[in-house]
Formats: structure tokens, C-alpha cells, sequence
């Protein structure tokens, strides 16, 4: 019997980060998900806009449900290393944080929540471009753990 011996192939520091990269927006997707739906109206603040109703807390809770089905996306994603799939999230997912800070902006949010909306943009921006080198680096590698 011939027994061919695997070589685990250790990742590199780039794809290290940006393992840390993604697993951060996972888990802050998940964190948001938990705030929006325990407490819609304090989540709603933090976002920048208020619930006019309460009856608006339903949909906060409805938007937490979207977000725990991103996160867990996300998530399994990186778990199966699917670093290109990954790139696009990332760059698509920049409309999220666009869309929350014309509407924190509209809604006459203090300044520092706009430019946490914005700061998310440029995340997910340096996150694609992480991944992009990641996911140029790795075609065809063997899969390993980290």
C-alpha cells in the first residue's frame, strides 16, 4: 500500500488577516443582529435614526434577522475559504454601510455616526483588497487549517 503523506501547508500572514478581517465582520454582524433585535429602538439610535413608532420595532427586529443570515453567510464563506466569493461580499456589502450613512446624514445624526458609516466603507474596501490578494495567491493550493 502506498501511503501518500500530507504536507500541511501553513498559512501565510496575509491570509491570516484576513481571516481576522472577515471573522470581525461576522461577528459584528452578528453582535448588531442581537442589539437590533433585543432592544430596536436603542439600535435604531446608534444607527443613527430613531423609531417614529413603535411599531417600527418590528422591522428592526425583521433587519436583524437579515443581518444573522449574513453573518452566518459570511461566516461559512471563510470557513470553506471561499476567498473570491468573499472579495465580492465585501465590495457589495459597501452599499450597507453607503445606504446607513445617507440616512444617518438625512436624519441629522451627530457627525461621528456618519463617519462610523463611513469608516465601515473604507473597511470593507481594504477587506477586498486583502482578500483579493489572498484569493490570487491561494488558486489551486491545498486547503489547509489555521
Amino acid at each position: 500500500m502506498n501511503k501518500v503523506k500530507e504536507t500541511a501547508v501553513r498559512p501565510s500572514r496575509l491570509e491570516k488577516t484576513s481571516w481576522v478581517l472577515v471573522s470581525l465582520m461576522a461577528l459584528l454582524q452578528g453582535i448588531y443582529a442581537l442589539y437590533a433585535f433585543i432592544d430596536p429602538a436603542a439600535f435604531a439610535g446608534v444607527r443613527g435614526t430613531a423609531l417614529l413608532f413603535s411599531g417600527d420595532a418590528d422591522w428592526v427586529r425583521i433587519y436583524a434577522s437579515r443581518t444573522v443570515f449574513v453573518a452566518l453567510i459570511i461566516g461559512y464563506l471563510l470557513y470553506q475559504r471561499h476567498y473570491r466569493i468573499l472579495v465580492w461580499a465585501a465590495l457589495f456589502g459597501t452599499v450597507m454601510p453607503i445606504t446607513d450613512a445617507y440616512l444617518a446624514y438625512e436624519a441629522n445624526a451627530a457627525n461621528k455616526v456618519v463617519y462610523k458609516h463611513i469608516a465601515t466603507v473604507i473597511y470593507l474596501i481594504l477587506t477586498s483588497i486583502v482578500l483579493s490578494k489572498v484569493s490570487n495567491n491561494t488558486q489551486g493550493a491545498p486547503q489547509h487549517d489555521i
